[in-house]
C-alpha cells in the first residue's frame, strides 16, 4: 500500500484548459494518431503551443512539449504524476505489476532491490561481456562480407545476448528469433490498444488478440524456464560486498539471482515465480530493445553522413589503434558517444512519456485537471529550434560540453528524467558505445538502395521496414 504523501502543486491562478483541435464529433484526433502518431503531436505542438489538449473518442489528453514542463512533471513534482492508468492498464496484461507501472512506497522498494545491479562497478564488470558478444557477432560476420543483413535484426539478436548473459547468465542467442518476434508482437499490441482503447478484450480471439497470447506463451516459456533452472540449481552464496556493485551472487551476481534472493523486510518471504516473471520480462524487453534500436538508427545515419563517418573512424583509429575497447577507453572516445546522443536526439527509443495527475495543477499558464491523461513529448523537443539549431540535421557535435551547456537539461530526455530516470541509462550508454567502436572499427554498413526508411513507433522507435545493409570490411 502506498503511503508516500503527495506534494501539493503549483496554486492555479488559470481557469483556462489548454487549447487543441477538436478533431471529430466523437473520434477525436483518433484517426490522425492512427495514421501518423508522431505526426499529430509534433503538428498539433506547432499550431496550439507547448500545452495542448488532444481529443481521443471523448477522453481529452494532455500534451507537453516544453523541457521545462518535462522537469515540472518528472522531477520537481513527480509525486503528482502517477503512472497513467490507461497504459498501465495494456501493459500489465503483458508484464504485470513491476518497477516500470509501479508507484509510490511499492515503486520505491523495487527500485532499491534492484539498483545495485546497475551500480557503476557492475556495469564495468559487464564491459568484457558486451565486447566478447560483439566479437562472436563480427566473427561471423566476417564469413558474410560484402552481403546484405537485416541491421535491426542483427542488433536485436546482439543486444538480446548481451542481456540474457548479464541479467540472467544465460545464453539467448539460439532463442533471439523466437523471443525478438515476440517481443515485437507485444509492443505492436500496445500500440494497437493505445490507439483503439475500446478494442475487444483479450479472451476474445481477434487476430490481435491469438498473437499476443502466442507471443506471451513464448515469453512465458523462457522465462519461467529460466526461473525453474535456477530453482532446481541453487547457486553459491553471496561474497563480497553487493551493495556497492562488489562481490558475486551466483550467476555472476546477475539480476536474477538478486531478484530470487530477495526478502520482504518484514514477512521475510521470498517473490513467487510469477512476481519474479513480470520484473525479469520488463528487464528483458527494457535491457535490449531500446538499445538495440539506438544502434540501428546510428548506422542507418552513418550510412547518410560520411563526414560523420570519417570523423568517427578517425577517433577510432586513434584511441584505440586497432584493439578492442575496454571501459577505460570510453571517456575518450568523446566523438562516439556524440554519434550515439545525436542519434537519440533524432530516434528517441522512447519517443515520449505518459503520465496521470493525482491533483489539479497548472502548467504552462494551463490549468491541468486531477486525473487528467498526459503525454510527455519528448522528440517534440528534440527536435525544436528553440534549442537545436537546424534541428533535422545530423550533428553528433551539438553535445559538446560547450554546446550541451547552453540548453535547457529536459531539451534531451532519451531516458527521461527525475527520482524514475531510466535504472539501465548507463548500461544501455555503455553497451552502444562498445558495440558501435567494435564495429566501426571493422566495417562500414551501407543501406541497400531505394530502401524505405521511416520511424514506426511502436513501444520503441523502430524502422519502419527493417534495415537491409551491405557489410563492407574496412
Amino acid at each position: 500500500m502506498t503511503t508516500t504523501a503527495t506534494p501539493t502543486p503549483k496554486t492555479t491562478h488559470s481557469r483556462a484548459l489548454p487549447p487543441g483541435p477538436r478533431g471529430h464529433f466523437i473520434l477525436g484526433m483518433l484517426p490522425e494518431l492512427q495514421r501518423d502518431l508522431l505526426g499529430l503531436y509534433g503538428d498539433t505542438a506547432r499550431q496550439y503551443g507547448d500545452v495542448v489538449t488532444i481529443p481521443f473518442l471523448g477522453v481529452k489528453t494532455i500534451a507537453v512539449s516544453h523541457p521545462d514542463h518535462f522537469k515540472h512533471i518528472l522531477q520537481d513534482y513527480n509525486k503528482n504524476y502517477h503512472r497513467n492508468a490507461f497504459f498501465n492498464t495494456i501493459l500489465h496484461v503483458i508484464i504485470g505489476d513491476n518497477l516500470f507501472t509501479t508507484d509510490g512506497d511499492d515503486w520505491l522498494s523495487r527500485r532499491r532491490l534492484m539498483q545495485p545491479a546497475f551500480h557503476r562497478q557492475r556495469i564495468a564488470s559487464f564491459s568484457t561481456l558486451m565486447t566478447e558478444c560483439v566479437q562472436a557477432m563480427l566473427e561471423r560476420w566476417d564469413s558474410a562480407g560484402g552481403q546484405r543483413l537485416p541491421i535491426d535484426q542483427e542488433m536485436m539478436a546482439l543486444t538480446l545476448r548481451v542481456a540474457g548473459k548479464a541479467f540472467f547468465s544465460v545464453d539467448l542467442s539460439g532463442e533471439a528469433n523466437a523471443i525478438g518476434e515476440a517481443f515485437t508482437h507485444t509492443s505492436e499490441y500496445v500500440n494497437y490498444r493505445f490507439g483503439n482503447p475500446y478494442a475487444p478484450p483479450l479472451f476474445i480471439p481477434t487476430r490481435q488478440n491469438r498473437t499476443l497470447r502466442k507471443a506471451l506463451r513464448t515469453l512465458d516459456d523462457t522465462i519461467y524456464g529460466l526461473i525453474r533452472a535456477r530453482r532446481e540449481t541453487p547457486t553459491s552464496p553471496p561474497s563480497g560486498n553487493y551493495a556497492d556493485g562488489g562481490g558475486d551472487r551466483g550467476g555472476g551476481g546477475d539480476l536474477l539471482g538478486m531478484l530470487m534472493e530477495a526478502r520482504d523486510a518484514d514477512t521475510g518471504e521470498g517473490m513467487s515465480d510469477k512476481t519474479l516473471r513480470n520484473e525479469v520480462a520488463t528487464m528483458m524487453f527494457a535491457g535490449h530493445e531500446t538499445t538495440a534500436a539506438a544502434l540501428t538508427w546510428t548506422f542507418y545515419l552513418l550510412s547518410q553522413h560520411p563526414e560523420a563517418e570519417r570523423k568517427l573512424h578517425a577517433e577510432l583509429s586513434e584511441v584505440l589503434a586497432g584493439r578492442a575497447p575496454t571501459m577505460e577507453d570510453l571517456p575518450r572516445l568523446k566523438y562516439t558517444r556524440m554519434v550515439i546522443d545525436e542519434t537519440m536526439r533524432l530516434y528517441p527509443p522512447a519517443w515520449g512519456i505518459t503520465r496521470q495527475s493525482v491533483n489539479e495543477d497548472e502548467i504552462g499558464g494551463c490549468r491541468i485537471p486531477a486525473n487528467s491523461s498526459i503525454t510527455l513529448a519528448l522528440i517534440n523537443a528534440h527536435y525544436d529550434p528553440r534549442w537545436w539549431e537546424n534541428p533535422e540535421r545530423f550533428d553528433p557535435e551539438r553535445f559538446t560540453p560547450e554546446r550541451s551547456a547552453e540548453r535547457p537539461a529536459f531539451a534531451y530526455a532519451p531516458f527521461g528524467g527525475g527520482p524514475r530516470l531510466c535504472i539501465g541509462n548507463q548500461f544501455a550508454l555503455t553497451e552502444a558505445t562498445l558495440a558501435l567502436a567494435l564495429i566501426a572499427q571493422r566495417y562500414q554498413l551501407r543501406l541497400v538502395p531505394n530502401h524505405p526508411v521511416k520511424p514506426h513507433p511502436i513501444f520503441v522507435l523502430r524502422t519502419s521496414h527493417g534495415l537491409p545493409m551491405t557489410v563492407q570490411k574496412r
